[in-house]
């Protein structure tokens, strides 16, 4: 375990202490679980009002070079190459055998004058060997630059659009899975429109050292309260969204964990992405096993590790992510079962503290995003 004095703190340590955020150890930092008012309102002022979350820990880099957008699809499955100006897509890093490394946003910068660089998000217990792993396989032909110097926030929910317009006009219309340089608060920003909350939302990159200011300035609208990392994970479970390390890892494929949606056409039809044998061999047979939502017909939540059983007990898959949904009003969970068992309503049991509970297979998301329409 690492101990406190090694762990990293955000620009934001000391506003979040001051607003009573309890800290707790996650990827190598020191970062705010819940503010006072508590886990579950923090996730129901998301889902209603405009949360903010200090995203600080995350990787942003820029990779510099004269076709990035070529050289970065020979370590991803998704088309990066028709990426617009300023569109942003949401991909998976992976390895030889298709497994994957990481998943992470990637964006085309809106400006010729930007070149043809692309700019990257990473997570951030993943950062380091992302960007060693980029940097040594695109080597010659791309360069890495570590924007460390940055932080990020993300405001996010239904009332972040009318907030963030009153700093930045130009925000409210900018497009889903969009990015693009603006001034917040006369703060010079890159802000994207996207979310991992399920609800609309932006994430801004800051200078480190304006950060803070930028943080007060926008907790000072009514609409905005602090959220902590204990709704972060609440709310993306809701919205089915997968998290590193949990739902995917190096021993999972896209295919399985049912984001087939990555591997563009082009790719698909040049055969060219990394483990295009186990991919397409994945798209065209089907998976062995394939990432489903469960709805637990009791009030016991069933937690990652948890093991999935099929009605007649036999061992059918594991829980990768579980706990109370909210704005369910319920538990919820997401895993892994084998294909025979994926299709919703299929019933079956989760082993919760040696008992197994009766659930059932559903459609993911456990609640309808809230995302604008591009």
């Amino acid at each position: 375990m690492t101990a406190e004095h090694d762990l990293k703190k955000t620009p934001l340590y000391d506003l979040h202490v001051e607003l009573g955020a309890k800290m707790v150890p996650f990827a190598g930092h020191l970062m705010p679980l819940q503010y006072p008012t508590g886990i579950l309102a923090e996730h129901q002022h998301t889902r209603t009002q405009a949360g903010l979350f200090d995203v600080s820990h995350m990787g942003q880099a820029w990779i510099n070079g004269t076709e990035v957008a070529a050289s970065l699809e020979a370590l991803v499955p998704s088309d990066l190459r028709s990426l617009e100006r300023g569109q942003t897509r949401y991909t998976v890093l992976l390895n030889d055998d298709g497994g994957i490394l990481d998943d992470m946003m990637v964006t085309r910068p809106i400006y010729q004058t930007e070149g043809s660089r692309m700019f990257v998000v990473l997570n951030a217990s993943r950062t380091l060997a992302d960007l060693a792993y980029i940097g040594q396989r695109l080597s010659g032909r791309a360069v890495l630059v570590d924007l460390d110097e940055r932080s990020l926030l993300a405001l996010q929910g239904p009332k972040a659009a009318a907030v963030l317009s009153r700093f930045a006009p130009e925000a409210a219309t900018m497009r889903y899975m969009f990015a693009r340089p603006m001034e917040v608060a006369e703060i010079p920003c890159r802000v994207s429109r996207t979310g991992y909350t399920g609800e609309d939302g932006f994430e801004l990159s800051v200078p480190a050292d304006q950060v803070e200011e930028l943080a007060r300035r926008l907790l000072q609208e009514p609409e905005v309260a602090p959220v902590g990392l204990g709704a972060r994970d609440s709310l993306r479970l809701e919205a089915g969204h997968c998290l590193y390390g949990h739902d995917i890892d190096d021993t999972t494929d896209p295919i399985e964990a049912s984001l087939a949606v990555l591997v563009g056409k082009r790719r698909r039809e040049a055969a060219d992405v990394p483990g295009a044998a186990r991919i397409l061999k994945a798209l065209a047979e089907g998976p062995a096993r394939r990432r489903v939502g469960f709805k637990p017909a009791g009030r016991q939540p069933a937690r990652d590790g948890a093991v999935v059983l099929a009605p007649d007990g036999t061992e059918i898959g594991v829980v990768t992510s579980g706990g109370f949904g909210p704005t369910v009003g319920g538990p919820i969970a997401m895993g892994y079962v084998q294909s025979a068992f994926a299709g919703p309503g299929t019933a079956v049991q989760l082993v919760v503290r040696g008992t197994p509970q009766p659930a059932v297979v559903v459609k993911l998301p456990f609640v309808p995003r809230g995302h604008v329409q591009p």
